[in-house]
């Protein structure tokens, strides 16, 4: 075990590890670099979303996912 795992608990390390996995998929998903997906994401409650709900959503298809997280953004202001 090293250092970083004594820190994090295994809750913490795994909503990390979805979450950078699923930014960057968004990103692909919608043609952006992953700092693009990310600030956007950000700005119109993307990523909010994802902190509230990563438990409920990294058991599903990240299609899904993509696309929940961008209709959030959307009602939220974001670009169709």
């Amino acid at each position: 075990m090293d250092k970083a795992e004594k820190i994090l608990d295994k809750d913490a390390r795994d909503e990390i590890s979805f979450i950078s996995f699923i930014i960057p998929e968004f990103a692909f998903a919608y043609k952006m670099n992953v700092q693009q997906a990310y600030r956007y994401l950000k700005k119109y409650g993307g990523l909010d979303y994802l902190y509230e709900n990563w438990w409920a959503l990294h058991t599903d298809n990240p299609f899904w996912v993509v696309r929940d997280m961008y209709e959030i953004c959307y009602k939220n202001g974001g670009m169709r």
